[in-house]
């Protein structure tokens, strides 16, 4: 059994397909004076010719998958990184100062700028070392004039298994013939990972060693749920994992049935069940599992993977596309949640030690309000249509949450000067994730409009860990009692203060939690698209005076293990 990370849920049994990483032995070459311009040129070509292969790749993909154009800016940000000055000029340079041959100033200059950001304990930058690294490769394979075999040419139900897979590779996988696939290297936030749920095969990622210890046609079998790999299983194994497929069909099918159902107790206690949502794509998902509306729009993607900054229009027509397509449910749309933790080359960010403690979303935004106005300009003008609401995020006190409603009021301002229309009674609401927050949040509740709470950052705050460190990742704890009271405070303070309160973080997703939320009076949950129809069954089979007695007990017990047996979660 291999241990990776899930990166798209399902069940898969088949064949595996082996893609084997090519090795190259790059040797240095002293070439002689009088060849380096044959070898900048050979580089320069090799540049051109795999920027024109990811273009056509990129067209393919728009007009045969239908990934949307959204996900195809995954191949801009590999032509990104073949226009990008620290490779070509790294390369141009080596070969010029020390007249060596190209392969061997590519394989160079690559190492140093993978091992640059594979450094920095951040997973964004981790997963961009390994989209660095593929291009490198795919320029030694053009330098070298090697192909490798291409996974649209497969005829056979399998399981593709390999140390990598491209965004190019990834498109070219046949619905039909591929089950599921599972890579050596990538995490959730991976290329891969994104196009894997985009086209809804079952995935695990981040394996290690899966291309050592997994042979051609082993039979393997992929639970994408648990970023579980098992290969050459026993008869009781298969037979065990079909009926787990069969199960997991049979309850897609099942709650597809609760699609247009309100998510309502059974003494009919009513919740709004709402989506998270990264990119305009996922919009058929979040028509399509019965949400009421989307609770967490992140905006942050319209920022990454780019040498420059979106402008109002791009994102105008971005959230006007969100909003049009699901009028009347509401939108809310967080602010810029950025910094250096995640990455913008037009940013120009040193990356910090502690990201997560530093200068990132509403800091970001306060400090660069040029940057913050144009956003919520276009946040503003697309609101017109009167379904948006505007969350700012990581507030830690009310001269925060103050100071970016100044300069919303001025944006406003500017707007009706100039006549452009918005939505003047559009909800501001403040995003729960630090616990300064959650402890004055009877003063902010005065005034925001709503409140959502983010569990991922919250506990991480609260219990003072790191959950990206796996050393520590033991110790985050849902269950704590601290986080307990911290969410029935928010919740409390809302209320009395006349508001609405949500939750986006992972704690709305997870059945073994609803029944205590929905009894600590939760109003919304806000989560992804795939776990909305879990989530609605648990609530329709649930009395709310049965909930409420079990939030009150929960929080009256001091243990995460005793919390744990009574919900059961053990």
């Amino acid at each position: 059994m291999l241990k990776g990370v899930a990166a798209s849920p399902g069940i898969a049994i088949g064949k595996a397909f082996l893609l084997e990483e090519e090795e190259f032995v790059i040797l240095r070459k002293e070439m002689g004076r009088k060849k380096i311009r044959d070898e900048k040129e050979r580089f320069r070509r090799a540049v051109s010719e795999l920027k024109e292969d990811m273009q056509r790749t990129k067209e393919r993909a728009i007009e045969k998958t239908g990934i949307g154009k959204t996900h195809s800016r995954i191949f801009d940000a590999y032509i990104l990184i073949l226009n990008d000055p620290l490779l070509k000029d790294g390369v141009i340079k080596m070969i010029t100062d020390e007249a060596v041959n190209a392969e061997y100033a590519v394989q160079t200059v690559i190492d140093r700028i993978v091992k640059t950001f594979a450094s920095i304990d951040d997973e964004y930058f981790r997963e961009r070392s390994m989209d660095i690294m593929d291009i490198g490769r795919r320029i030694l394979k053009t330098l070298l004039g090697k192909e490798r075999k291409i996974l649209s040419d497969i005829s056979e139900s399998v399981v593709v298994v390999a140390h990598s897979l491209s965004p190019s590779d990834t498109i070219s996988l046949k619905k039909n013939n591929v089950l599921a696939f599972a890579t050596d290297i990538g995490g959730r936030t991976s290329h891969t990972a994104i196009l894997a749920q985009s086209l809804e095969i079952p995935a695990v990622v981040g394996l290690k060693n899966a291309t050592r210890e997994i042979k051609p046609q082993d039979t393997v079998i992929v639970d994408g749920r648990a970023g579980v790999i098992i290969v050459n299983p026993d008869e009781g194994t298969v037979r065990e994992y079909e009926k787990e497929r069969e199960k997991y069909l049979g309850n897609a099918k099942e709650l597809e049935k609760l699609r247009d159902m309100p998510a309502v107790t059974l003494d009919g206690h009513v919740v709004r069940l709402a989506a998270n949502l990264e990119i305009p794509e996922e919009i058929s998902s979040v028509l399509a599992h019965g949400a009421a509306g989307v609770g967490l729009y992140r905006t942050e993607y319209l920022y990454m993977d780019r040498n420059d900054f979106p402008s109002e229009e791009e994102q105008y027509a971005s959230y006007r596309e969100i909003s049009e397509k699901l009028m009347p449910d509401y939108v809310i749309v967080r602010t810029l949640d950025l910094g250096a933790d995640k990455f913008n080359s037009a940013l120009d960010l040193t990356p910090e030690k502690n990201p997560f403690m530093g200068m990132r979303a509403i800091r970001f935004c306060l400090k660069h309000p040029d940057i913050f106005r144009i956003q919520l300009r276009a946040i503003l003008r697309a609101s017109a249509g009167g379904n948006l609401k505007i969350m700012f995020p990581m507030i830690s006190g009310i001269s925060e949450f103050r100071q970016s409603m100044r300069i919303l009021e001025s944006v406003k301002e500017e707007l009706l000067g100039k006549k452009i229309p918005f939505n003047s009674d559009m909800e501001v609401g403040a995003m729960i994730e630090t616990p300064s927050a959650a402890l004055t949040a009877d003063i902010l509740a005065a005034e925001a409009d709503f409140f959502s709470i983010g569990t991922n950052d919250l506990i991480q705050y609260t219990l003072a860990i790191d959950r990206g460190n796996e050393n520590v990742t033991h110790l985050y704890e849902p269950l704590h009692i601290s986080i307990l009271r911290l969410i029935k405070r928010i919740i409390d303070e809302g209320h009395r203060a006349g508001i609405w309160v949500g939750m986006c973080g992972e704690m709305a997703a997870d059945p073994t939690f609803t029944r205590i939320l929905v009894g600590m009076k939760l109003d919304e949950f806000s989560m992804s698209p795939l776990s909305l129809p879990a989530i609605k069954k648990i609530i329709r089979s649930i009395n709310m005076e049965e909930a409420s007695l079990l939030a009150d007990e929960v929080l009256s017990i001091t243990s995460p293990e005793e919390i744990a047996k009574i919900i059961g979660k053990t």
